[in-house]
């Protein structure tokens, strides 16, 4: 190639690249190519010290620029939820938020999860946006399984949570307002998972479940009348090449919209390959059918493992005062599969002959235009040091709310049990990949106090001490002792970045030391372990006593 050519190339290579900067670093690249391959014909000196001049301005600014990129990449993933300019950023709700299930009332919306292994049960959230959510209440305070996907809804003067309790079938509870309080569970006496409630146009109450069946509900809605569950629905038959953990049809979500009824199941797995889980949609003019399905099957799908949101699935229908409607559904971050399945939102549209499309596809990983507009966006950690149990904070399995108390952000938890896991540790959604949490821990001599960042009752990291030792808990069974002169108060700190939890210890909430040991905790996810859970931050108290946690400091990092 002529020098001039060559020289000629490279300048338009750079202007190019300085108003599209994301291009910047490969000109760089290239430049240095061509330089030092001798692709670049250099003749005189003049020419010569022109391009090394641009190769050495390009390597430097496209250093700056890839700084500048990945710090704004960082503080856009760190602020996900509300911007705070009329647009957000998925999740909604970061962290262990699966199955949600959602309704509207009047300006007023109301959403709930599956609960699993966690008491209090049932979180309920309130939004006026759909964007920003505050818990208000809770469903469950009796331990009766794991808690699987709920369905909330209202009917009458009266609001509802049907849900599933794992391998006993399902439940109800009721209340006047979604503030609670919520009744006592009611068995429904039926089995199948994942309950759909809905009211025909008859006024006839029926509850839909995985698989395709359903059966009618009583009056009241609070029990099945006998001899009426069937079948009446396949689903759709995706591709068979594609990669899933099989049909697993469930999570049916029905609504009526004009003059049909929509039924939207997912498909595929919820766990497993990413491109597994995905929603189909069906419809029809009768809730006793014929069902439809959707020519544009799925609604929504991960189709390649280089996404950022993995086995997108289990969607609810939602519509905005504006008449637009939604999807609310959860969904697995890449890379961090240990917290659990988050909650996400994205627009969808009815088509001109009636069916939903969304057209947002990989767009929900950037932000998108809010469906309400509100003033104030809301941190949900807010009121961390409250210890509110059962909005922020809950037990693992067993619950006794005469076991704590908190005041003036001192938090007193009586010890139980002989080990971190026997505690029922209290457990919070941090919502973030990386982040840090400390306490300052003041305990009776006979008490053992920690931090634990907790998968299940059998594989779980932490730190905690004794009167005379630090120790290490590493796959649920202590992994170490090391000396300290704290007696019985400490203050402790456990960081997670990008999986790897690190512990530290300090005399004074000031000085930290590192401890040697580091975890890596990316395989506490449900494809290694089931039980659908995920890795949630918290504080344990074992032995005999008390421990008294405070000076909670929480850090996204």
């Amino acid at each position: 190639m002529p020098n001039k050519e060559a020289l000629k190339l490279c300048f338009r290579a750079f202007s190019f690249s300085a108003h599209n900067v994301t291009y910047l670093y490969t000109f760089s690249l290239l430049l240095a190519i061509l330089t030092f391959k001798n692709y670049v014909s250099v003749t005189n000196q003049y020419s010569l010290k022109i391009v090394m001049n641009l190769f050495y301005k390009s390597i430097i600014a496209s250093f700056l620029v890839a700084g500048s990129l990945s710090a704004s990449a960082q503080t856009v993933s760190d602020r996900a939820g509300d911007l705070g300019n009329n647009t957000y950023l998925n999740p909604i709700l970061g962290g262990d938020y699966p199955d949600p299930s959602i309704m509207r009332d009047g300006k007023d919306y109301y959403m709930t999860h599956s609960a699993f292994d966690y008491l209090p049960g049932l979180t309920v959230w309130h939004s006026t946006d759909l964007v920003n959510w505050e818990p208000i209440s809770y469903g469950l305070k009796t331990y009766l399984g794991s808690i699987w996907a709920p369905d909330i809804c209202k009917h009458g003067n009266l609001y509802y949570i049907y849900f599933t309790v794992a391998r006993k079938g399902n439940y109800v509870v009721y209340a006047k307002d979604p503030h609670g309080p919520w009744s006592e569970p009611v068995d429904l006496k039926v089995g199948g998972i994942d309950p759909c409630h809905i009211v025909d146009e008859t006024g006839q109450r029926w509850l839909f479940l995985s698989g395709g069946e359903r059966a009618k509900l009583s009056a009241d809605g609070l029990s099945v009348v006998p001899g009426t569950l069937q079948k009446v629905y396949n689903g759709w038959d995706f591709p068979d090449d594609w990669v899933t953990e099989g049909k697993a049809m469930e999570g049916p979500k029905l609504k009526k919209v004009g003059q049909y009824y929509y039924w939207l199941s997912a498909e595929g797995g919820t766990a497993g390959p990413p491109t597994s889980h995905m929603e189909v949609v069906a419809r029809s003019k009768s809730i006793n059918g014929p069902w439809e399905n959707a020519p544009n099957n799925p609604l929504i799908h991960t189709y390649s493992g280089a996404e950022k949101w993995w086995s997108k699935g289990h969607a609810s229908l939602i519509d905005a005062p504006d008449g637009k409607w939604w999807i609310v559904y959860h969904s697995y971050q890449n890379g961090f599969l240990n917290l659990g399945r988050q909650t996400l939102l994205e627009p969808v549209q009815f088509t001109a002959d009636g069916w939903i499309k969304a057209p947002t596809g990989r767009g929900v990983e950037k932000p998108i235009v809010k469906p309400i507009k509100s003033t104030k966006p809301i941190d949900r950690l807010a009121h961390l040091d409250e210890y509110r149990i059962g909005l922020e904070w809950k037990y693992y399995e067993k619950y006794d709310p005469a076991r704590a108390s908190a005041k003036n952000g001192v938090l007193t938890l009586k010890a139980q049990g002989t080990t971190p896991q026997e505690s029922a540790p209290l457990l919070f959604v941090a919502g973030t990949p990386n982040y840090e949490f400390s306490f300052k821990m003041e305990k009776d001599a006979d008490a053992v106090a920690g931090l634990v960042m907790f998968y299940n009752a059998d594989f779980y990291v932490g730190t905690g001490f004794d009167s005379k030792s630090r120790m290490r808990w590493r796959k649920g069974a202590a992994k170490g002792r090391y000396e300290h002169t704290g007696n019985n108060l400490l203050w402790m700190k456990l960081r997670i970045v990008d999986n790897i939890v690190t512990g530290y210890y300090s005399y004074d909430g000031k000085d930290w030391k590192k401890e040697q040991w580091s975890m890596e905790v990316s395989g506490y996810n449900h494809n290694t372990l089931y039980d659908f859970e995920s890795i949630l931050p918290g504080i344990f108290a074992y032995g005999k006593g008390e421990v008294k946690f405070s000076d909670l400091k929480f850090t996204r990092l």
